[in-house]
């Protein structure tokens, strides 16, 4: 199939063919001794078969030049291909009538049916399935349990992996701690005092209660989240969550809110003893004044 080969081997037939010519053109009855030279003495020849045996032993003849390569006949192949799937598709055209041929076993016979056949046959493995250990899917691994931690390391407040705890308070909090929440499902968290930053991380169906910040509160990975601020904080942020409810205080009215790929987020506003819900904008609006682009939200007509 490769056309250097096919080349090769057209220019290696070709050589013999050219042999073949030149030799019945110049040499039709063997070789032959000029008719213009010297004739040879019987004592010439002696004396010449003398000093050869004498110098020398006389070297074996040069092999034989090898054969012509075999030539496939691709069309006996083809043909033993066209029967062969011929007489598949008869087999296969019988229908109802295929199974004519096949012999009935009795139920003695039958390994599921008879107990002393299964213990003398070992069990075979399917050729079709791998039985090869292959690495124990994530999904269907039991999920790893870890133990409930809530405590000061350092600077930082760790709460992580609660689970339907309601009654959850850190006090005793200073300027310069943070809070870290991670993989708290279900629970609501108090934290008393005025810190540094709170992060909510993976967490689900969470409260979180807290006085003052002086940074940041970031809400990542997260659902079903309701903040209530009672003091102050410059900034909250939401990011990658779905639903996130926020309550803010008199004192907290200036906090700017910054989201991104979230929904579902609302700001409570305290308005005459109660709270009053706004949507916080999931859908934008941008358009080109001629300078730059413009973004502002993108209003829903219901």
């Amino acid at each position: 199939s490769d056309a250097r080969h096919v080349d090769w081997v057209k220019s290696y037939l070709n050589i013999w063919s050219e042999l073949q010519a030149y030799i019945k053109e110049h040499h039709t009855t063997g070789l032959t001794w000029s008719k213009t030279g010297p004739v040879a003495s019987p004592m010439s020849m002696r004396s010449v078969l003398t000093s050869a045996s004498c110098l020398s032993p006389p070297l074996p003849p040069p092999p034989p030049p090898p054969g012509p390569p075999p030539i496939f006949d691709t069309e006996t192949v083809k043909d033993e291909g066209t029967a062969s799937r011929s007489a598949l598709f008869a087999q296969l055209n019988q229908g109802e009538a295929i199974t004519k041929g096949l012999r009935h076993v009795s139920d003695d016979q039958k390994t599921h049916k008879n107990p002393s056949l299964r213990a003398q046959c070992p069990s075979v493995r399917s050729p079709t399935k791998s039985h090869t250990p292959s690495p124990t899917s994530p999904k269907n691994s039991p999920q790893q349990s870890h133990a409930p931690v809530l405590e000061l390391e350092g600077k930082k407040w760790r709460v992580e992996y609660q689970e339907d705890k309601n009654d959850l308070v850190i006090n005793n909090t200073e300027l310069k701690q943070v809070a870290y929440i991670f993989k708290c499902n279900k629970s609501t968290l108090q934290i008393k005092g005025k810190v540094n930053s709170i992060t909510i991380d993976n967490c689900k169906k969470f409260g979180l209660v807290f006085d003052n910040v002086v940074g940041i509160v970031e809400v990542i990975n997260s659902r079903d989240i309701q903040i209530q601020v009672m003091g102050k904080v410059p900034t909250i942020s939401i990011n990658k969550t779905e639903g996130c409810h926020i309550y803010l205080s008199e004192e907290s009215l200036d906090c700017e809110i910054v989201s991104a790929k979230s929904s579902e987020m609302n700001i409570l506003i305290p308005q005459d003893g109660d709270y009053k819900e706004f949507p916080v904008p999931e859908q934008f609006k941008t358009a080109w004044d001629g300078s730059k682009l413009v973004t502002e939200p993108a209003e829903i007509v219901g």
